[in-house]
């Protein structure tokens, strides 16, 4: 598996994997706290590639995971009690890490915040920072073996999703 920045030909595989993760939710085989048509689509993937925030997991030509980062925090992330007191460009941030439902207990997402942790690093930030859904207790749970901590729970209107409390999550390098 490699980890890379994301090519426009990506976006689509991107999309999928969302839709996916929607269908997971409808199902109810997965609480990620996520509507279909409002957050995540492909606007949100093609938006990051623009951006140059977009990375992807390829396996066996494949994408099976993507992630945004950069170091945007939001408005939002002002109502956080963060722990570690940083400037701007010593920060690096997380959003939107998706592992294919196929895939999933594959390791893949360790493998993906590994990477944006040495991303982090070469671009010297030690700082970093990342939010989840209260209600995605997979995400939670991944965050807390990989030593993040939860610093805040800022109640919010999260990418046009309302009512969700946004867990903020916090590490030092």
């Amino acid at each position: 598996m490699i980890i890379r920045k994301a090519i426009a030909n990506d976006v689509d595989a991107v999309a999928k994997i969302y839709e996916e993760i929607h269908s997971e939710i409808e199902k109810g085989n997965l609480v990620v706290g996520w509507e279909r048509g409002v957050y995540p689509v492909k606007s949100t993937a093609q938006n990051a590639l623009e951006k140059d925030w977009l990375f992807v997991a390829e396996d066996n030509g494949k994408i099976v995971s993507a992630a945004i980062i950069n170091q945007y925090q939001g408005p939002i992330y002002e109502e956080a009690n963060w722990e570690f007191e940083a400037e701007e460009d010593e920060i690096m941030v997380l959003h939107t890490l998706v592992v294919s439902p196929s895939c999933k207990q594959n390791g893949i997402g360790t493998k993906m915040v590994a990477f944006y942790e040495q991303h982090a690093l070469e671009n010297g930030c030690r700082e970093l920072r990342m939010d989840t859904n209260e209600r995605n207790t997979i995400a939670r749970r991944l965050y807390k073996k990989l030593g993040y901590k939860e610093v805040s729970i800022v109640p919010c209107v999260f990418n046009g999703i309302p009512g969700v409390n946004l867990v903020c999550l916090e590490k030092r390098l």
